[in-house]
């Protein structure tokens, strides 16, 4: 079985002057970082140094282009940094970074803030950027759309170009003398044709262009035949955006605006030619909606190769080695295993409370640590002072100094290493917060689940599904055990499988024994037992 191969991220470092004054210098901030993408057996590729860079804007910094081209390209797929205060102060290019993110599927990691979007809990912070951007953007929109119908009604132009024949001039629609003859041509070739890849086709044979130069098609042809303005009548504050990237949809008719412009075509030949384009639509069949399958893009085969539902048969079918497993069987395994993989409620307070019990014995001892650092740097100066003043001997300077440099030194790893640790703890405490408590009646739950609700969950909870010659491994993710708060590990459903009743194809009721299980990373503590994966 192929390994999965480890996440690939980068150490955003830009540590401010006052930050370097508190002792925490860019090494600091890295050694942070580092150890925790170690406990996350993530592999760092990059570090980006914007030391003393201020925080008002760093999106045109080389540092931060250099970052979003290796998240563009798949380089890194996550960045670590201390706090979002390090990322940017800068609201707007905040958002920007975080929905730049979120399109590449890359995750932003705040340590300081315990953000992580590569679980569950931190995709909150997606949501939460999305709804103010999309604030913002609607805050806009409303002012843009509040003055459009006024702008329309005095006649000033909205923008935009002039539609193909025409022409703005003196902020006026007038007939462009190159292009009119080309419209006229095509409501003419339509009606005697009845197609509009053969108008497409024909017009492109002549050598005729659109306005860009491209060759024109039927998705061209059908757009300038419906254009009002064919026919002398410019219509404006006719449409809404549904959205960035999306399509654009009709207002209602009592909010267009309309003027009278020199026509191309008659009234008779545009009317005539729309309404054969109506009737072709309204007896076109609609698309049969394409079925989502629940465990899509997560089912893979023991060989590795991922494993698909072709539209001949309802079995996750690997095309390498031909194993097969029903789609319902499969969802009947993760829906029975669901009974078993969630303790009770008072198991999930105890590991809950154990948990954090754990993170506040470990900030208390960062605390003291902290605090023995700077006592330690305090005598490493009254021992330097009294060096310089000739009141201890260099030998009794090196005695008395040495011990006290290499302590600091230890400090300096086991500082950073320590608030990893917290760091890491603390994010996957959220998660599994959240997804524990999501997960306590969800067996009962999930035959009344939508499918996309289901799909959602499962989109939430799974990594991974391995289907074998004799077992099924699921592997869940942010669900530590109750022995390795940090560790993963996997179980195989001998029990489960195949469900009463059902028998899967390649799939024995007999199964290899479980794998081993990873060892946990340094200072793992206690987490929930019973998990699936």
């Amino acid at each position: 079985m192929k390994d999965i191969p480890a996440k690939s991220v980068g150490i955003w470092i830009r540590v401010s002057t006052e930050d370097q004054a508190q002792g925490e210098s860019p090494e600091h901030h890295e050694k942070r970082a580092r150890y925790y993408a170690e406990s996350k057996a993530w592999k760092v590729k990059e570090v980006y140094h914007l030391e003393a860079v201020s925080g008002k804007s760093v999106i045109e910094h080389p540092e931060a282009k250099r970052m979003l081209a290796d998240i563009k390209r798949g380089h890194i797929t996550g960045l670590i940094f201390s706090k979002l205060a390090r990322l940017a102060r800068n609201t707007r290019e905040l958002l920007e970074f975080a929905d730049l993110f979120n399109q590449h599927n890359a995750d932003l990691i705040s340590l300081q803030e315990s953000i992580d979007t590569s679980t569950p809990a931190g995709r909150l912070f997606y949501t939460m950027i999305a709804a103010m951007a999309q604030w913002e953007r609607e805050e806009i929109a409303s002012r843009v759309a509040a003055s459009v119908p006024i702008r329309a009604k005095l006649g000033k132009p909205l923008g935009g170009a002039a539609p193909f024949g025409y022409q703005w001039k003196d902020k006026q629609l007038i007939i462009n003398t190159q292009e009119a003859p080309i419209r006229k041509l095509i409501y003419e070739l339509f009606w005697k044709h009845r197609r509009k890849k053969t108008v497409a086709r024909l017009l492109n044979e002549m050598g005729h262009r659109t306005r860009k130069g491209g060759k024109f098609t039927d998705t061209t042809i059908h757009r300038l035949i419906t254009d009002f303005s064919a026919k002398g009548v410019r219509r404006a504050n006719y449409t809404k955006s549904k959205g960035d990237g999306k399509s654009w949809k009709l207002k209602p008719e009592s909010d267009w605006v309309l003027f009278n412009i020199e026509p191309i075509v008659s009234e008779e030949l545009w009317n005539k030619c729309n309404a054969l384009i109506e009737e072709r639509l309204q007896n076109r069949k609609p698309p049969a909606k394409k079925t989502t399958q629940l465990f899509s893009g997560l089912v893979y085969c023991q060989c590795g190769e991922k494993m698909y539902v072709p539209s001949n048969t309802p079995k996750h079918v690997c095309y390498k080695c031909r194993n097969k497993i029903g789609v319902e069987d499969l969802e009947a395994v993760f829906h029975e295993e669901l009974k078993s993989s969630f303790c009770s409620p008072e198991q999930l307070s105890r590991y809950l409370e154990d948990a954090d019990k754990t993170i506040k014995e470990k900030q208390e001892l960062l605390l003291s640590l902290a605090g023995e650092q700077q006592k330690l740097a305090s005598q490493m100066d009254k021992m330097m002072q009294l060096y310089l003043a000739d009141e201890i001997t260099k030998d009794g300077f090196g005695a008395k100094y040495k011990p006290l440099e290499e302590r600091q030194k230890q400090l300096s790893d086991q500082i950073p290493a320590l608030q990893a640790e917290i760091d890491y703890a603390k994010i996957q405490l959220q998660s599994s917060d959240e997804i524990l408590n999501e997960a306590k009646d969800l067996y009962s739950r999930w035959p009344d689940l939508t499918r996309e609700e289901k799909r959602s969950i499962i989109e939430q909870i799974v990594e991974k599904i391995i289907i074998g010659s004799g077992d099924i491994e699921i592997n869940l993710g942010y669900l530590p055990s109750s022995s390795e708060i940090m560790a993963d590990r996997q179980r195989n459903f001998r029990d489960s499988w195949p469900p009463p009743g059902r028998s899967g194809p390649g799939i024995p009721r007999s199964a290899a024994p479980a794998p081993p299980r990873p060892a946990p990373p340094p200072g793992a503590g206690a987490g929930p037992p019973g998990r699936l994966g």
